[in-house]
């Protein structure tokens, strides 16, 4: 499965933005997808996820509240609505699949994702 993030760009703190992860090459309703993030000196940091079978999805407590996942898979598309963000949203957010994988409620676990998008630069700064 190739994955291609778009939708990022500049926001003032407190603005929002909408992420996408188009995907294809593959049977997209079988794949979960994950959402990370990077900022420039530190770990990456898994966001979201949305599971392939249930729907069930994880938010990382720094964007809980504030962030949401969906998935349309007629149109092979995921994305992550980030509302009310802040400075320290600053980075470079990837998606990820993982085949037939699970999203669990209360961890992420970036080994268990396969193909990587090429990223996508969300800065937020007044």
């Amino acid at each position: 499965l190739q994955l291609v993030e778009s939708g990022g760009g500049l926001v003032q703190p407190g603005g929002s933005l909408r992420l996408s992860c188009a995907a294809n090459g593959g049977t997209f309703y079988y794949y979960t997808i994950g959402w990370f993030r990077q900022a420039p000196g530190k770990e990456r940091e898994g966001v979201s996820c949305i599971s392939a079978s249930d729907g069930s999805t994880y938010f990382a407590d720094s964007v809980k509240g504030r962030f949401t996942i969906s998935r349309d898979n007629v149109k092979n598309t995921v994305y992550l609505q980030m509302n009310s963000l802040k400075r320290e949203d600053t980075a470079v957010y990837y998606c990820a699949e993982d085949l037939f994988g699970p999203c669990y409620t209360d961890v992420i676990v970036d080994g268990e994702y396969d193909s990587w998008g090429q990223g996508t630069q969300v800065t937020v700064s007044s």
